[in-house]
């Protein structure tokens, strides 16, 4: 069932672009699942934040996998995880964490090539390649390995030089066993559209207001388009809304047009 799965997740990466909303909780992901995802991705910002922890590789490997496990029980879709930098030091480390989300039922994960250890940084590219060979290594070969390029989110680098060093980064994660490629805080057209062409892997953009429309991404033939922490962030300013409209707006109305108690414990049944 889980190769079944992953090889539908595999043919899911194409034009029109896959729709990835993320999840945060098994609840998160069930919503999601109802609402008619056709997969669903998670998001390592708000599975830690739910976890009480920050983003950034504080949140422990065995309670992230766990999250991972639980979220894969209660939907029928296949389920890719965000796995952060791969929770491990070393690249040994890597694949024992990708053989564990493998066992967890996930078919598929997102690998970043930022350090926590230096905000804003990248790893050297053949120690992120080393990792990322460990990760197919411990995966196996079904499940999707989405490369994540942090260039342009974190800002590196002047703003000519980004395009080739991240299209050079995704061509020595392709030879490393990469299925696909993640660029987040790229928005300008041209450039989504240059990166569609001089990268032989899917490519994935994060998107969210303000952001070009996922047809108008699909034009420029993203092959997957990803909300990141922006559906978390969503739901804890409306906790954060409705706490204030209780507590000085003499209102309830925050909470209004929520899903139904009914529905939300028969999506968990």
């Amino acid at each position: 069932m889980t190769n079944d799965k992953a090889a539908r997740f595999r043919s899911l990466h194409t034009t029109p672009a896959l729709r990835l909303p993320n999840c945060w909780d098994a609840a998160s992901a069930a919503a999601i699942a109802a609402a008619g995802a056709p997969a669903v991705a998670t998001t390592s910002a708000g599975v830690a934040w739910s976890l009480g922890r920050p983003d950034g590789d504080a949140l422990d490997r065995d309670a992230a996998v766990d999250a991972i496990a639980r979220i894969v029980r209660v939907v029928s879709a296949p389920v890719t995880a965000d796995i952060e930098s791969g929770f491990g030091a070393t690249p040994k480390d890597v694949a024992e964490t990708l053989a564990m989300v493998a066992e967890a039922g996930a078919v598929g994960v997102n690998i970043e090539d930022t350090t926590a250890e230096a905000p804003g940084t990248l790893r050297a590219v053949e120690d992120q390649a080393e990792r990322l060979a460990a990760a197919r290594e411990g995966a196996g070969p079904d499940l999707f390995i989405n490369a994540r390029i942090d260039m342009y989110l974190a800002g590196i680098g002047e703003e000519a030089d980004r395009f080739g060093a991240t299209v050079a980064r995704a061509e020595v994660y392709a030879l490393a066993g990469a299925d696909g490629i993640f660029v987040p805080g790229v928005s300008d057209p041209a450039v989504i559209a240059a990166l569609v062409k001089s990268i032989r892997l899917p490519l994935n953009v994060m998107a969210g207001p303000g952001a070009l429309a996922p047809s108008e991404l699909d034009r420029l033939g993203v092959a997957r388009i990803s909300l990141g922490p922006g559906l978390a962030t969503a739901a804890y300013e409306l906790a954060r809304k409705a706490t204030i409209g209780l507590l000085e707006g003499d209102s309830y109305d925050a909470v209004a047009g929520g899903i139904g108690y009914g529905t939300m414990n028969d999506l968990l049944k």
